[in-house]
């Protein structure tokens, strides 16, 4: 499973995905992650929009698969449902 998270810097639901992220790869191996600075990427809101496939009001935007599953609160929500996020 490979998710890509889309963020920027000093934003703190970037930061917490990407933590969800680090804790998913330590405890699970068909978890990886790439974290994607938006800035040092050169990634506008609007690039990001063509790959969401709708408006982008907020960052981070998280996708597993390539499924796009939302921002920071949806990621978090998967993660505990299908991924076992704080099991162990």
């Amino acid at each position: 499973m490979f998710t890509v998270i889309f963020g920027r810097p000093a934003c703190p639901y970037c930061v917490r995905a990407k933590q969800i992220a680090e804790k998913l790869a330590e405890q699970r191996d068909d978890f990886e992650f790439r974290y994607i600075d938006m800035y040092e990427e050169g990634i506008s809101k609007a690039d990001l929009e063509k790959t969401v496939g709708k408006p982008v009001h907020t960052v981070p935007q998280i996708f597993i698969d390539e499924q796009h599953i939302g921002g920071c609160t949806e990621f978090e929500a998967y993660a505990r449902e299908n991924l076992d996020l704080y099991a162990s």
